[in-house]
């Protein structure tokens, strides 16, 4: 299971704040079944200290960015940290919801879709830059707080075979919805998912007009 790109940015984004010494630890979370494993070691191979993996076996229901959000702050409430940093959004369901919704729960300020983060560590602000239609945003946080990261915000290092065998003894700690007291709940029902219809295989023509012919009478789009 490989990670979706936008956590790995927040990811590296984490570690790169721990590197500046603004940090003391980088924790990499994973909600979902035993593969998600696999998908923290790799972040434990990127650079972070540990990982907790939230088992979710998943029978037949979906957990939806709320029921994430929900585990979220259960861990916050244990971990006690103050910074949280999400990818902006899932690449499956594509919903952009999560960060949103823990920082709601928590009520703690947010910066999302994030381009550019400074942290003050005398003033425990974080300066967030997120663009916008018309150019650039600049946010100023409280911490504790939480932020979402866009796709320009950073590029993220490869892990480095050395790396990688030092993964392999760092903790992972194993939680449960039920160790952590959250219920999981689903209000949404996924009535259908269909695919595109296949494309018509190409056409190669013998003249100009009779590619004119086709744009006006088949395709209709002159």
């Amino acid at each position: 299971m490989s990670m979706n790109p936008f956590c790995e940015i927040a990811l590296e984004e984490a570690i790169r704040i721990k590197e500046s010494g603004l940090a003391t630890e980088v924790v990499a979370v994973s909600v979902g079944p035993a593969q998600c494993v696999d998908t923290i070691r790799t972040g434990l191979a990127m650079g972070a200290d540990r990982g907790i993996h939230v088992e979710w076996k998943g029978e037949g229901l979906g957990l939806g960015p709320l029921n994430v959000a929900k585990v979220l702050r259960a861990l916050v409430e244990l971990e006690e940290p103050r910074l949280l940093i999400l990818g902006k959004q899932a690449i499956d369901d594509d919903c952009n919801q999560t960060g949103q919704m823990v920082a709601g729960l928590l009520n703690w300020p947010q910066g999302t879709f994030a381009s550019k983060v400074v942290l003050d560590k005398e003033k425990q602000t974080a300066t967030v830059d997120r663009e916008v239609d018309g150019g650039l945003e600049t946010l100023c946080l409280d911490l504790p707080a939480v932020i979402t990261t866009d796709l320009r915000l950073n590029l993220p290092r490869y892990a480095t075979l050395p790396n990688i065998m030092k993964a392999k003894s760092k903790p992972i700690n194993k939680v449960t919805f039920e160790d952590l007291k959250v219920k999981v709940k689903s209000d949404i029902e996924v009535a259908q998912v269909t695919e595109p219809p296949k494309r018509k295989a190409g056409l190669i023509l013998s003249s100009v007009d009779e590619l004119i012919d086709k744009l006006k009478n088949e395709a209709r789009v002159i």
